[in-house]
């Protein structure tokens, strides 16, 4: 029996579900295939062990746009986050740096390292915050195509031209410094203290296998910076039950406007006939048929999995081959009998915060000099967040589960023997390391789930493991994002799209590439 829709999904990633759910609000007929038993792609929550919920993989809320949660109404479908208004960071000499999101509490701590870096911390976040707002209006626009540009093309590169001739002279400086700067190079401008450097420094390295003092790392910051929550720059926060509770948010939306989803449908092939896309074929054989086949899923999965080479110009397909993913990030979560003790903490609030093991700039750049070259450092920089400490629903009573973001892991960790063994050698690190700041970790641990960028790969789809479906650096941003030409969400085949966080504006949990992309296939209105 033939099944016929508007518009198919492939994956259920938070930005397949975001297409898939202005896509059913404009009244088409659409069908959402996710490949796994659960919704969310690298958003996901699961029951790993007994009584824990686990954010499997993206551990934070930071990025997600404000249109979105507006226009999904997506508080009425369970999103609750919890704000993040500080980091912790244990140091090497028994101290500590805790970055704070009270001016006054903030202002007291960077005077105790630097009088000098507590004047200058307000002068930085005022320079971040006009960065971030030079570059937010960039978010919403949908990249121009530079190789053929249409009328509307022009238009938007003209809109930018204004935009860019609006911010003034010195914003503009400082945005095109730190587009090609390294993250501690552009930090050493505002800060003389190691580990305030280091601490900025970090969301500098997320996801990219680059150094916090390799050039190109301090747009990764901004990128961080750009998060919004609430309206607030630079606000993080963990959703209740979990990351995988912001795709469950967006899926509640996209059925109560009548979108059907399915799991455990891993999509197999998209069916081509004359150059244009006309349905998908499942692994068991199952084909549904649409006018309009969306992918959420990285560009290697888009472009050289789901669809023939022969459907593709030559040129696209080089692209799309050198397309850089290089994973560099793994994940350790730990269900915990207990609180760990830092004996560094001076105020037992942070740690409803975020803790990040990052004690001085040397010890992130030590870091990749150990993984660059393969395998995974030997002591890890860690973003460690304990969830449970504000959202007791994520384990029993009495008992905590912790997310470990790590940095770094690279694809290839053949050097430590079979896949196993590289799993365990992995996790025995960060758990190693981790024990040099809190000693009493390993005597917690009730159950460990460790995942290197393989384990990613093969378990949640996500091409060499890495985060963002491709690195976010400067050859593959905006109108680059995936390859020039093809931007615009488009394909060359009719009526196949892509809205994964491999196109802009990257990644995160951001939702915006599901909206663009879905304002596209709607004829620019949503």
């Amino acid at each position: 029996m033939t099944q016929n829709y508007d518009a198919i999904i492939v994956g259920g990633g938070h930005n397949g579900l975001t297409c898939a759910a202005y896509l059913a609000r404009a009244g088409r007929k659409v069908l959402v295939l996710e490949q796994r038993h659960v919704l969310g792609g690298a958003a996901v929550s699961e029951e790993i062990y007994p009584g824990f919920t686990y954010s499997v993989c993206s551990y934070v809320v930071s990025l997600l746009r404000p249109e979105v949660i507006r226009e999904l109404e997506l508080a009425k479908y369970g999103l609750k986050i919890h704000p993040n208004d500080s980091v912790f960071v244990p140091m090497e000499n028994g101290d500590s740096f805790t970055s704070y999101a009270d001016e006054t509490k903030a202002r007291r701590e960077f005077g105790r390292f630097s009088q000098r870096d507590a004047e200058m911390a307000s002068r930085f976040h005022e320079v971040m915050y006009k960065m971030a707002f030079a570059v937010k209006p960039i978010i919403g626009y949908v990249p121009p195509n530079i190789i053929k540009p249409s009328l509307r093309d022009l238009g938007t590169l003209k809109d930018l031209g204004k935009h860019m001739r609006g911010l003034g002279k010195e914003t503009f400086h400082e945005l095109c410094k730190i587009m090609v700067m390294s993250a501690d190079d552009f930090l050493g401008e505002y800060f003389e203290t190691d580990v305030i450097r280091a601490v900025h420094g970090m969301s500098g390295i997320i996801g990219t296998m680059l150094g916090v003092r390799s050039p190109g790392t301090a747009y990764v910051l901004l990128h961080h910076y750009m998060g919004e929550l609430d309206g607030a720059f630079t606000a993080w926060g963990a959703q209740q039950g979990g990351t995988g509770g912001v795709s469950e948010a967006i899926a509640g939306s996209a059925r109560n406007h009548g979108a059907e989803i399915r799991v455990s449908a891993p999509v197999a092939q998209v069916i081509v006939k004359n150059g244009s896309a006309v349905g998908v074929a499942l692994e068991n054989g199952d084909e549904f048929y649409a006018d309009t086949i969306v992918s959420g899923c990285d560009p290697k999965v888009t472009f050289r999995k789901l669809v023939e080479e022969k459907d593709l110009p030559a040129d696209l397909v080089r692209s799309i081959d050198k397309f850089k993913y290089r994973g560099s990030s793994g994940k350790v979560n730990l269900a915990l009998d207990g609180l760990p003790h830092f004996p560094s903490l001076k105020d037992p609030s942070v740690l409803k915060g975020a803790i990040d093991i990052c004690p001085s700039v040397r010890y992130i750049e030590k870091a990749y000099d150990d993984a660059k070259y393969g395998g995974f450092s030997k002591r890890p920089a860690m973003e460690v967040v304990i969830p449970s400490v504000v959202d007791p629903t994520m384990a029993p009573q009495g008992k905590h589960m912790m997310s470990i973001f790590v940095q770094y892991a690279a694809y290839d960790m053949s050097e430590y023997g079979n896949r196993d063994q590289q799993r365990e050698a992995f996790g025995n690190a960060v758990i190693d390391t981790l024990s040099e700041f809190a000693p009493n970790i390993k005597d917690l641990i009730l159950h460990k789930q460790v995942l290197t960028p393989w384990d990613l790969e093969q378990q949640i789809g996500l091409t060499e493991g890495n985060i963002f479906q491709g690195e976010l650096t400067l050859d593959q941003l905006f109108f680059l994002r995936p390859a020039a030409g093809w931007a615009d969400y488009r394909t060359p085949i009719r009526g196949y799209w892509q809205c994964g966080s491999g196109t802009h504006p990257g990644g995160g949990i951001t939702a915006g590439p599901g909206r663009l992309a879905a304002r596209e296939i709607l004829g620019g209105k949503l």
